[in-house]
């Protein structure tokens, strides 16, 4: 029995936080310029010595870049918010009791709100003693898996009293993950009034020195392009999108992918993006949006997005699966 002024103690928790990127607070330049702010002043993200990136960034891209991702923001913004925190809200609410009343469930995000460290906090304020921290990044890669993680260490070395600590590892070659993402794509397709003559897989792009340096993610992606390829029972256009700079990204990249297509005879295609967990303006946007013009431009006839796994049932069925699987010797697998 605790004594009598003893300050209350909760009852003890499992807690299983969900991050993904980030995002802006609102689709206006003031809103954007912050959120680029943090997110291109990460070491893991832009691996040049700040004595030499920060005046480029302060200098001239937060000067010029917010204005056009701001209008970029605009074209996928909706009453819920950005697409990327109204998804993971969304799949945070359908997880919600999926691993019993002792395992609580909450999301953040790596830069903008709500916070890694702020939900980590409030985890430790409910009783949670054990968390598992779960990037929804299906690829490993320095520049997500790795900062997410350094912000929830971060986060607890700041802590008196710590909680036991677990992270979600990247699942590019999960049955779980490649069997989820082939019911997503085969229910796209059938649903589509033509048949695609092929299937491009869209990956998030990272500077070819990232690959030279040792970082799986090129590999990692490569792999799950295979593998749901070999599930799907056709190969699959490997590509990356999303380059920015002058230094030489992973190849081939998305946007000149899709411009060449017509010309090898290929108008008719299906594009997706595995390593995307939801929805966001790098899909949307960029691929949905100014992926068709650019496809179409150049002679393409028939072009389909297929969206990512994002809160359907079967994405939410694939991430409570990996979920109990890393909260086993915790709780009991659900």
């Amino acid at each position: 029995m605790l004594p009598a002024d003893h300050p209350p103690i909760p009852k003890r928790k499992v807690g299983i936080l969900l991050t993904n990127l980030g995002t802006p607070d609102g689709a206006d330049t003031k809103s954007v310029k912050r959120y680029l702010a943090e997110f291109l002043s990460d070491r893991r993200v832009v691996e040049i010595p700040p004595l030499i990136w920060q005046p480029i960034l302060r200098g001239i891209i937060l000067n010029t870049r917010p204005q056009k991702s701001a209008e970029a923001y605009a074209q996928v913004w909706s009453e819920d918010g950005s697409p990327l925190a109204a998804i993971t809200k969304a799949q945070n609410k359908a997880l919600q009791g999926a691993f019993g009343p002792g395992v609580m469930v909450d999301w953040a995000m790596r830069y903008g709100k709500p916070s890694i460290p702020e939900r980590l906090q409030a985890m430790k304020d409910a009783g949670c003693e054990r968390i598992l921290v779960a990037p929804l990044y299906p690829q490993y890669c320095g520049a997500t898996t790795a900062t997410a993680n350094d912000k929830a260490f971060e986060a607890l070395a700041k802590m008196r009293w710590q909680p036991a600590l677990r992270t979600l590892p990247p699942y590019h070659d999960d049955a779980v993950y490649i069997d989820a993402l082939a019911t997503s794509i085969e229910a796209g397709v059938a649903a589509l009034d033509f048949e695609p003559q092929a299937i491009v897989a869209s990956f998030h792009g990272m500077p070819q020195r990232t690959l030279e340096l040792g970082d799986p993610y090129h590999c990692h992606c490569q792999k799950t392009g295979r593998l749901l390829g070999e599930r799907l029972g056709k190969p699959l256009i490997v590509s990356f999108q999303s380059r920015f700079g002058r230094a030489k990204w992973l190849e081939p990249a998305t946007d000149i992918t899709l411009e060449e297509l017509p010309a090898k005879g290929i108008t008719k295609i299906a594009i997706v993006a595995p390593g995307f967990s939801a929805d966001c303006l790098e899909t949307l946007e960029e691929l949905a949006i100014r992926g068709r013009e650019s496809f179409e431009e150049k002679g393409g006839t028939h072009f389909a997005y297929i969206p990512c796994l994002n809160a359907s049932d079967t994405g939410v069925e694939m991430l409570r699966t990996l979920l109990a699987r890393e909260l086993e010797g915790w709780v009991s697998a659900a």
